[in-house]
């Protein structure tokens, strides 16, 4: 039996380089036949996989309203068609069944020993000669499985088996590595464009849509339905479908991509891409992925993988990662520097890794200009942000961002975020799931953070990243002492799930693992099932999660930006500090310029005051800091002017963006005072917003 494997998100798309770069319409049923229920295919196949679940899918609430089922928000359904069309080997679907859809790579011969991405990746590998059955249907003797990274995990009928299952809520992310796509040992059948790559697995996924309606007679008769706003998803979840949502994670969006530095994208770029994503149905995405962008900073691989993620990098950038001691106990991961291995340093002749300080490690990258500008431009189009793979710097200047305008739409989909943003996200009304690892670990680590869910009353999810080269839960090691056992009853609705038949293969979770999409059923049954009052405890809170994702997802659209009550104010200071162009007025706080600032002179007992004009509501006090920031300060309000109240109180600053949320109070005069500057020069204001 194979040892289990516990895996923190990593991501083996890392994996994949080090170990390549060192090779280098529906019809009516038959005569005579019963009407089908919705939910049963009208118009099947000639042959296809089986599902081996009976009984209703769960439609409907639950007696508070809330829709029940779970959720994966973090998938990869259309991978095959990114990577330049040659790396994930078969198809969601086909026209032509099942036997043209399963089908190997070319690449990988005829008895798969040139299937060089396939064996140096496989998790039960032997080696870059290592051979695989290459028929795959109907026997499937080598695949797909848990170690293997490049064959089709999402075929449709297994999809549909994790529906009618339980699972309610799909988030498929289009996704594409312009690295992996550029290697040498690549022979690519389409574009390696990020953007390309995006069009063509969203097409790809209405296509699906339009092929499952067929099945089961005709236009929005099926059960995957893509959902473009939280109502329509909450229907559809309602109806008992599956309600599938678009993302986006790609390493350059609207080709922002840079070059030592300097980027490749302007506003104008991206506002054209950003209407064109929401246009194509995108409702979330990244601002960066694996390697550093225009935008953003990426959070650092660890280990060997990190070595290779920066070398590609540097290929992609033409800089490695600038690193740098870690202030706070935020981090990245730390990586190693030195010496490249030799079959690495071929690609990247004469350079050697940079040498690093002592650990922990933190990007010197964060969130750029134009980053803030995406950001905002994502805010305005009702995007939801997905802030796994930031850099911890990027990562905190969005949420301060994200914060001061109080906008939900946060997202950490895949374990790849820094823990300490766990309360952060959620006080915003975000919505967080953890990697799909082994059921142990899972119920390990969703147990441990159950008491922050419980304090913000929130349900949870998994992102399994099928099909994103992360790998799978394999077989547990005791699984022949405590096996799951077949059938079950599926988490929602009636019926019982047996083992899944595909061809002459029967696929069994304790023998198999996670092998394909269809399996998830299994692995969230043996954590009901085989690890105790803990398990059963997160099944519960999995079972909650699409209602907390549409609740996250209907905040966000129905977010609207808070008026900045500063615009046409008269702001004044204590002091100014000189400069010949005039330009550290404090005015400059106000004007919505983040280039300019007000900066006080040298010394302590620094004021900032704005005058409204009148007496307003003010609700919310954002202070866009520069390093030269008050390590002590207090925020103040007034009818007068003269008598002042202190509705915020801070002791330990440490710049950046800061936002105090009050109780509503009426004021015509709003105050920063200094109590302790953190540096030897005065303190100095960017921006200062004041909102209702």
């Amino acid at each position: 039996m194979t040892a289990p494997h516990r895996r923190t998100r990593r991501g083996l798309i890392p994996f994949v380089l080090l170990l390549l770069v060192a090779l280098l319409g529906g019809s009516a049923t038959g005569a005579g036949a019963d009407p089908q229920p919705w939910y049963e295919q009208s118009d099947p196949l000639p042959e296809d996989s089986e599902l081996g679940v009976t009984g209703a899918p769960f439609t409907g609430t639950g007696p508070k309203g809330e829709v029940r089922g779970l959720i994966d928000a973090h998938t990869h359904l259309m991978s095959d068609e990114g990577f330049g069309g040659d790396i994930v080997c078969g198809k969601t679907f086909s026209e032509l069944g099942i036997e043209d859809a399963l089908t190997d790579c070319h690449s990988h011969g005829s008895d798969g020993r040139t299937g060089l991405i396939e064996n140096v990746t496989h998790l039960e590998g032997k080696g870059p000669l290592d051979p695989h059955d290459t028929d795959l249907y109907p026997t499937f003797k080598d695949a797909p499985k848990w170690s293997s990274l490049t064959h089709q995990q999402m075929y449709y009928r297994w999809v549909e088996r994790a529906w009618r299952g339980g699972q309610r809520i799909m988030v498929a992310d289009t996704v594409n590595n312009s690295v992996l796509c550029s290697l040498p040992t690549q022979v690519n059948t389409s574009s390696c464009n990020d953007m390309d790559v995006v069009r063509r697995q969203v097409k790809k996924t209405k296509e699906l849509e339009a092929f499952v309606d067929a099945r089961h007679g005709g236009p929005g008769k099926g059960w995957f339905r893509i959902a473009y706003s939280p109502e329509e998803a909450r229907r559809y979840v309602e109806q008992g479908k599956m309600a599938v949502i678009l993302g986006m994670e790609v390493s350059a969006p609207f080709g922002c991509g840079m070059t030592l530095g300097v980027s490749h994208c302007s506003k104008a770029k991206i506002d054209a891409g950003l209407d064109e994503a929401k246009e194509l149905g995108i409702r979330s995405m990244y601002l960066c992925h694996k390697f550093d962008n225009a935008l953003c900073g990426v959070r650092f691989d660890s280990g060997t993988q990190g070595i290779v993620v920066n070398v590609g990098n540097f290929l992609t950038t033409g800089q490695f990662w600038q690193v740098e001691r870690c202030r706070t106990q935020l981090h990245d991961n730390t990586v190693e520097g030195g010496v490249i291995p030799p079959k690495v340093a071929e690609l990247v002749p004469g350079q050697v890794l940079p040498i690093y300080p002592e650990g922990p490690h933190c990007n010197r990258r964060g969130l750029t200009s134009l980053g803030e500008y995406a950001l905002r431009g994502m805010m305005d189009r009702d995007l939801m942000v997905e802030i796994d793979h930031q850099s911890v710097k990027a990562a905190s200047r969005t949420m301060e961002i994200l914060e001061s305008e109080a906008y939900p739409g946060v997202i950490s989909s895949h374990s790849w975020m820094d823990k300490h943003f766990t309360e952060r996200v959620y006080r915003l009304g975000g919505f967080i799931t953890q990697y799909g690892h082994g059921a142990e670990e899972f119920v390990e680590e969703g147990h441990a953070e159950r008491p922050v869910r419980q304090k913000y009353d929130v349900g949870y999810g998994f992102g399994m990243d099928m099909n994103g080269f992360g790998g799978t839960p394999p077989p547990r090691d005791d699984a022949a002492d405590t096996p799951l056992v077949y059938p079950f009853a599926p988490v929602t609705g009636s019926g019982s799930v047996d083992r899944q038949v595909t061809g002459q293969r029967i696929w069994d979770y304790n023998r198999d693992g996670v092998a394909h999409y269809g399996m998830v059923p299994d692995w969230v049954e043996d954590m009901r099932s085989n690890h105790g009052t803990e398990g059963r405890q997160v099944v519960d809170d999995l079972l909650r999660g699409p209602e907390s994702y549409l609740r996250t997802w209907a905040a966000t659209t129905g977010w609207e930006q808070g008026a900045d009550l500063t615009k046409g104010a008269v702001a004044t200071a204590s002091s100014t500090e000189w400069s010949l162009t005039g330009k550290l007025r404090p005015g400059s706080a106000i004007d919505d310029d983040a280039a300019t600032r007000w900066s006080s002179r040298w010394g302590d007992d620094a004021w900032w005051a704005v005058d409204l004009g009148t007496p307003r509501i003010v609700r919310r006090v954002s202070l866009d800091q520069e390093a030269a920031h008050a390590s002590r300060y207090r925020v103040q309000t007034s009818l007068d002017g003269q008598s002042w109240t202190t509705v915020a109180t801070v002791t330990d600053g440490d710049g950046g963006l800061d936002t105090h949320t009050i109780s509503p109070t009426s004021a015509r005069h709003v105050r920063v005072v200094t109590d302790e500057r953190a540096t030897t020069y005065g303190v100095s204001l960017h921006e200062v917003r004041v909102t209702s």
